[in-house]
C-alpha cells in the first residue's frame, strides 16, 4: 500500500492527482467549508505544484493527498489551517507537509497538530533561519525544518536534536525561490521513502534515522563576506 503524503498548500496540479484513485485533493474556504476538486487550478509554477515535484522525487510510490489553502492570491488562516490537518489524517495521511508558517500561535491548530501527532501522523512544517518564529513549525512534536546549504539533494542535517532539521533549499528544476519550504518538502519526500520501507515504524524511528545519518550537526555557519 502506498504511503500518504498530504500536502498543505496551494493546488499541486491534475497531472499528480488524476492518475492515482488515491492521490484525492480538497479545498478549504475561509469559513471552513470543503469542497472537493481534481487539482486542475494550480499554475505551472505554483508553490503547491513545486513542492509535490520535490516529494515525489524522493518517494515516486507515495499517494499524495491536496489540501489547498491558498487560491486566487489569498492569505490563509489558522483555523483553515487546522482544518486542513484534520482532514488529511482523517484520510489517513502518514506524512503532512506543511510548507507554510503563520506567526500567531493558534489554540485550534495546536490542537489539530497535536492530534493529528497522537494518531502517528508525521508532521513536516518549514521552519525560516532568520526572522521570527512560525507555527506550526514549533509546536512539540512537529519536525521542523530549516533550508541549509551544506545540503546536496539526497543530503539532511540535524541542527538541533529532536527538534530542528535542515535539508537542500533549492526549488525543482523550473521553478522560482527557493528556502526552508523545499528543504521541508524534501524531507516529507523522504520520510515516505522510509516509511515505504519501514511500515511498521513509527514518526520516531524517522526522527532516530534523521539523527544517525545526518551528514552535517549543529547550525550552519556562513563566512561574512570580505
Amino acid at each position: 500500500m502506498s504511503v500518504k503524503v498530504a500536502i498543505i498548500d496551494s493546488a499541486i496540479g491534475p497531472g499528480m492527482i488524476a492518475d492515482m484513485d488515491s492521490r484525492i485533493a480538497m479545498r478549504l474556504a475561509e469559513d471552513g467549508s470543503v469542497r472537493r476538486t481534481q487539482g486542475g487550478d494550480a499554475e505551472a509554477l505554483s508553490h503547491g505544484a513545486a513542492v509535490a515535484r520535490l516529494i515525489l522525487r524522493r518517494a515516486p510510490r507515495c499517494a499524495l493527498l491536496s489540501a489547498e489553502v491558498f487560491y486566487a492570491g489569498r492569505p490563509t488562516a489558522a483555523r483553515v489551517v487546522a482544518a486542513a490537518i484534520e482532514w488529511c489524517a482523517a484520510q489517513g495521511a502518514r506524512v503532512i507537509n506543511l510548507s507554510l508558517g503563520l506567526h500567531s500561535d493558534r489554540r485550534m491548530l495546536r490542537e489539530a497538530c497535536l492530534a493529528a501527532i497522537s494518531q502517528g501522523v508525521l508532521l513536516v512544517a518549514s521552519l525560516p533561519a532568520r526572522g521570527a518564529a512560525t507555527y506550526p513549525a514549533i509546536y512539540p512534536g512537529v519536525l521542523a525544518v530549516n533550508g541549509d546549504i551544506r545540503c546536496g539533494e539526497e543530503d539532511h542535517s540535524c541542527i538541533e536534536q529532536d527538534f530542528l532539521y535542515g535539508a537542500c533549499p533549492l526549488p525543482p528544476d523550473g521553478f522560482p525561490g527557493g528556502g526552508a519550504s523545499y528543504a521541508a518538502a524534501r524531507m516529507s519526500g523522504m520520510a515516505a521513502a522510509f516509511f515505504h520501507i519501514h511500515t511498521a515504524a513509527t514518526a520516531t524511528d524517522f526522527i532516530n534515522h534523521l539523527l544517525e545519518t545526518a551528514l552535517f550537526h549543529g547550525r550552519e555557519h556562513r563566512q561574512a563576506a570580505k
